[in-house]
């Protein structure tokens, strides 16, 4: 099984197979457990959804939680400790449980959690299992939209039971984009404001629907030709960047460079597009502060 994606970057879901080594029919048992462990995550999340009443922030202004973000991650880590006990798990609102074993899994309970406390249903459950910090596997569920995708090394990227890939758009002036502002944009510069800019400009469209691993799910199935973002978290991207990849797509750093998945920033795309859309963004400057209504920031940047 070759480890290269199309543009010639390590397939960071084939490598990880490759050297984790996982016996004859785990890696099928294993997106098995993500399938049921996504499922349990959302069917909290449809019993809910319109019903929340508590809504708090935590952290940075702007980012929330409500009482069904605690009951789909509750769900998951059942169905995880029962089927993968010695598995350890990264999940967005417990954070790190279990020893840091070689396999483990990331969590986003509720991506789109501002979406869902407004009513709008663009939100999903995300499961992924990474191998010494690469992606590996995964399965991420929209119940209000009734999509479940899913994806491993040799075995596909799919949505229902409809197989994905990537759009083949070779030029930004002819694709459809995505992006997504981090929660510390309010305080900060480097907010993603001027690449919204410079591409909304220079492509057919941004779409910013708020949930980052639906958009790699969208990237994967060709809903949009490109992706990128910064301030990510792990549960973010894990499930999102195998699709991304199994369905014949290239994810990376703003530079071209592989995946970090500490780093917050990817760039996800077919391999018609990323050499254009690397070398935007690396034209891209912060905007001034005063441009968008925040002078201060002018006088607080290094």
């Amino acid at each position: 099984m070759s480890t290269m994606s199309p543009a010639g970057i390590p397939g960071h879901s084939n490598a990880a197979l490759i050297e984790a080594n996982l016996q004859p029919g785990e890696l099928e048992r294993l997106l098995g457990v993500a399938r049921a462990a996504a499922q349990a995550g959302a069917q909290p999340l449809r019993e809910l959804f319109g019903q929340v009443l508590k809504v708090q922030e935590k952290g940075a202004a702007g980012n929330l939680v409500t009482e069904a973000d605690h009951a789909a991650e509750a769900a998951v880590l059942a169905l995880l400790a029962v089927q993968t006990p010695d598995f350890g798990v990264i999940a967005e609102e417990s954070g790190r449980r279990g020893a840091a074993t070689d396999l483990q899994w990331c969590v986003d309970p509720l991506d789109g959690t501002t979406n869902y406390a407004h009513g709008f249903p663009f939100f999903a459950t995300s499961v992924g299992l990474i191998w010494r910090g690469r992606p590996l596997l995964g399965a991420l569920v929209l119940p209000a939209l009734e999509q479940e995708f899913w994806a491993a090394p040799g075995l596909g990227a799919w949505c229902n039971n409809e197989r994905l890939q990537v759009s083949a758009c070779p030029r930004v002036a002819d694709a459809l984009l995505a992006t997504g502002f981090a929660y510390d944009r309010i305080g900060r510069l480097d907010n993603n404001y001027a690449e919204f800019a410079w591409f909304t400009h220079r492509s057919h469209g941004v779409r910013r629907a708020g949930a980052a691993a639906v958009d790699l799910a969208y990237v994967a199935a060709g809903r949009v030709d490109g992706y990128w973002e910064r301030g990510l978290a792990p549960w973010d991207l894990a499930a999102g960047v195998v699709l991304v990849e199994q369905a014949g797509g290239v994810v990376s750093g703003y530079d071209g460079s592989p995946l970090d998945l500490a780093s917050g920033r990817v760039l996800a795309c077919g391999p018609a597009l990323q050499a254009e859309m690397v070398a935007d963004l690396a034209r891209c400057r912060p905007l001034s502060g005063a441009s968008f209504g925040a002078p201060e920031l002018d006088t607080t940047a290094p």
